[in-house]
């Protein structure tokens, strides 16, 4: 079978994946400026890694970009479940091929011959940040409305908790983040197939 031709990635997957790769970048650099007018970890991120200019402009930049991160993470999630495609894609993954593919591509021999078939580690990744999107969210509702959320607000340990939720969640997204840059260095006809589909 000539797998050139055939089809890796539909469109909505393509123009979703794209938007969140904008709206993370935006809601990082304009969360950093958010987090430097009131620090809770001990140093601040040099201003010229932010977005905003001020704290109010930042937080226009983080609202613009939070409700475009919910449309498109509610399509993104409700286009893979009605078509299936987040049970064929990223299911099943047991910790036998886990270990298995992670021993592999930490030794350099996991094999990507076929893009669209994920092996155990981006399964699970990919899970993963699903799972940390929704944190992102539900920890972002509790510092925008606090009042309004108390039952969220203390399922997370309360507000000053779900400060270090949301700022530790980001953290794991941007490490993410740059883990999937570097994995497409490596990889590059994965950058092809994320914007034509084949």
């Amino acid at each position: 079978m000539n797998t050139a031709n055939t089809a890796i990635h539909p469109g909505w997957l393509r123009v979703t994946h794209w938007l969140n790769a904008v709206t993370v970048i935006i809601l990082a650099l304009s969360g950093w400026r958010i987090y430097d007018a009131s620090p809770f970890m001990g140093f601040v991120i040099p201003k010229a890694l932010t977005l905003g200019g001020w704290l109010g402009g930042a937080i226009q930049w983080h609202f613009a970009a939070m409700w475009l991160l919910v449309g498109n993470g509610m399509v993104y999630l409700g286009c893979n479940l009605v078509t299936g495609r987040l049970w064929r894609k990223f299911l099943p993954l047991t910790p036998r091929s886990l270990l298995t593919d992670l021993r592999a591509a930490l030794s350099g021999h996991l094999a990507h011959d076929d893009l669209r078939h994920y092996n155990a580690v981006q399964r699970l990744a990919y899970l993963f940040v699903i799972v940390d999107c929704a944190l992102l969210v539900l920890s972002g509702l509790v510092l925008w409305k606090s009042v309004q959320f108390p039952f969220l607000r203390e399922l997370l340990g309360g507000y000053e908790a779900a400060r270090r939720v949301h700022f530790v969640a980001m953290a794991a997204m941007l490490a993410f983040f740059l883990v999937h840059v570097f994995m497409v260095a490596l990889v590059p006809r994965t950058l092809r197939a994320m914007i034509v589909g084949r």
